[in-house]
């Protein structure tokens, strides 16, 4: 299998033979900050997959973000091409999973520390969290993670 940044070079290609300007622009952006961020700081470094695909997350956030203050200005022009590039950025994102799947997570985390003999509560709230972020890895918005485990122990 190939990384995250293999698969975006490869389709720079493909977009380029489909002639897809708006997909290609995006992706070679998307590079660029890549490499950007891989050559900043006292020694170069190597993006892993997870950190590709935070940054992935953060260009498509900051593109929508930006649609919405093109919007309100009344730039739908300019609005519905930050809407296209944050599409082709998000389809390379990890299917999101929805509040139930999170829960059931949780509810499986807490289970398992139960049977170790761990009765969890508030306190012990950083030890439910490590193992459910583990699982749910930028597929769901971390502050309703803690939420949902917040209310898990409470009860």
């Amino acid at each position: 299998m190939s990384t995250m940044k293999e698969r975006l070079k490869a389709d720079v290609t493909a977009y380029m033979k489909a002639g897809n300007k708006t997909a290609l622009t995006t992706v070679r952006n998307v590079l660029g900050e890549i490499s950007t961020r891989e050559k900043s700081g006292k020694t170069p470094v190597e993006l892993d997959d997870a950190q590709v695909i935070s940054l992935l997350q953060k260009e498509a956030a900051k593109r929508r973000d930006t649609a919405r203050i093109y919007t309100e200005a009344g730039e739908t022009g300019r609005a519905a091409a930050e809407i296209a590039e944050a599409e082709v950025i998000e389809a390379y994102l990890p299917q999101q999973l929805t509040r139930e799947e999170v829960e059931a997570i949780v509810d499986e985390v807490i289970a398992e520390l139960k049977a170790e003999g761990t009765e969890p509560a508030q306190r012990q709230m950083g030890a439910v969290m490590k193992p459910v972020t583990a699982k749910v890895a930028g597929r769901f918005d971390g502050k309703a993670v803690s939420e949902i485990v917040r209310a898990r122990l409470g009860t």
